[in-house]
């Protein structure tokens, strides 16, 4: 009986360590990246009729004109479609269409439509981001029930190339290379159901530990990076400053933030800005959680990896992030102007979020589909808490070739019941593009620099 005891005892702890650290791959697996997968884990051959094609590296520097103000031109500006998805011809293509998709299909048959064109895997980042990969895929693990991530600061990008469970390909989403420290001008709107709207113009910046002056290592440890957001129009907001401190494990220390409101002149903490408090800006339309489509900790979800499927899904909308475009063309009732969008076929991961019992959030499932060669998410069907395809969620990708470094020229979240929209993430009328690489303080990032930051 003793013995049996001490075997119990025994497996009991095994399991129990098992559930706070899952192992890394091994190096035979790791040794795939670059030779038979491309650096980031994604299949490099096409696929059977080509209408997905062989990565052959992404796009290089110099693909297209850039303008003075840095501003990208189209690589693919001469491409017409393949053919138009509508709402008369949507089901003979649903087996490439998200429910999302087919939902928008009938809820504005009249005028959402689906262009089509040739794919092209444009894809790619600096050598130095693809050794980081390898090398932490071998060291990078889940903890905390997949919450937090250990032996990860060395590397910081893409932990797991090769993922085994639906949260590891999540952790890939918010810890894709983004380029390093940026500085963006940039504007949401959230237009009425007959289109009028007001636009929210803002600067925001993005800076990570391992590219700052002035912060402590112990500091830097569970930081992701930080952000920075000011509203610059219109006048009745403008001043007003976000400040967020992202942690990587956020049920070990959860994620900072405050608000500078330029009115009351007072700098605040501001717990709502994470989860399904209100987006920033939104009128309503959004969640703090689906900046970036979703954001934030994970712990609140149970996620299922589903597999891989080709998907019709954005990719490089270089057109719809021209600067010859105005806010106005874009911005249309029900949805963006969707003759100026850009989808492409190409392989996505699969992978469900549904709410564990006893959390809450106003999301009671998403369901998710992450582009296998950057990681970053295309496509989120959001249901509510009975069940309903509530909200739908759509990156418009494209590849900055310059920096090279994968991006989305905006996001659009789409209310199905309230038939309106958020889309943010607009520079079409800014002065500059984004800018990248950047030596910031973290002196700059502190809750006493928000007041200084928000003089109008």
């Amino acid at each position: 009986m003793k013995t049996n005891t001490l075997l119990k005892t025994g497996v009991l702890a095994l399991s129990l360590l098992a559930s706070s650290v899952m192992a890394a791959v091994s190096q035979q697996e790791a040794d795939k990246l670059g030779t038979t997968l491309t650096p980031l884990g994604a299949q490099k051959e096409g696929n059977a009729d080509d209408s997905i094609q062989a990565w052959d590296g992404g796009l290089k520097s110099g693909a297209a004109p850039v303008d003075a103000n840095g501003f990208l031109g189209d690589p693919f500006a001469g491409e017409k479609p393949l053919f138009t998805i509508t709402a008369a011809n949507a089901e003979q293509h649903k087996d490439k269409l998200t429910p999302g998709q087919l939902a928008m299909f009938k809820r504005y048959a009249d005028s959402y439509k689906i262009p089509v064109y040739q794919s092209h895997r444009t894809a790619s980042m600096p050598q130095a981001v693809y050794d980081a990969v390898k090398k932490g895929a071998v060291s990078t693990e889940l903890t905390d029930g997949g919450n937090g991530l250990a032996n990860f600061t060395d590397t910081r990008y893409i932990p797991f190339p090769l993922p085994k469970n639906g949260v590891e390909v999540y952790w890939n989403h918010t810890n894709r290379y983004r380029g390093g420290n940026t500085i963006r001008q940039a504007a949401q709107a959230a237009p009425q159901t007959n289109g009028s709207h007001t636009i929210v113009e803002y600067e925001d910046e993005l800076s990570y530990p391992q590219l700052m002056d002035g912060i402590d290592p112990s500091q830097a440890e569970n930081l992701l990076y930080l952000y920075k957001q000011r509203i610059t129009a219109p006048s009745r907001l403008a001043g007003n400053v976000i400040l967020v401190h992202e942690t990587i494990d956020q049920v070990k220390e959860p994620r900072l933030a405050w608000v500078y409101n330029a009115g009351q002149r007072r700098v605040r903490r501001a717990p709502q800005i994470a989860y399904d408090g209100p987006g920033s800006g939104s009128d309503g339309m959004r969640t703090a959680d689906n900046t970036d489509l979703m954001n934030g900790a994970p712990d609140r979800y149970d996620w299922k990896l589903v597999g891989k499927k080709e998907l019709y899904i954005p990719y490089n909308n270089y057109r719809l992030a021209s600067p010859k475009l105005k806010y106005d063309e874009i911005i249309k009732p029900g949805h963006i102007n969707q003759d100026l969008a850009r989808y492409e076929l190409h392989r996505v991961w699969h992978v469900v979020a549904t709410l564990k019992s006893g959390e809450r959030h106003i999301y009671a499932k998403r369901d998710m589909y992450f582009d296998e060669d950057t990681w970053q998410l295309a496509e989120v069907d959001h249901y509510d808490g009975r069940g309903q395809l509530w909200r739908v969620g759509e990156g418009y990708a494209m590849n900055d070739y310059q920096h090279q470094t994968p991006m989305n020229t905006m996001i659009g979240i789409y209310d199905l019941i309230a038939g309106r929209y958020n889309v943010l993430g607009m520079v079409n009328e800014s002065k500059k593009a984004t800018q990248y690489g950047g030596q910031t303080k973290m002196n700059d990032y502190t809750p006493a620099a928000l007041r200084n930051a928000g003089i109008r």
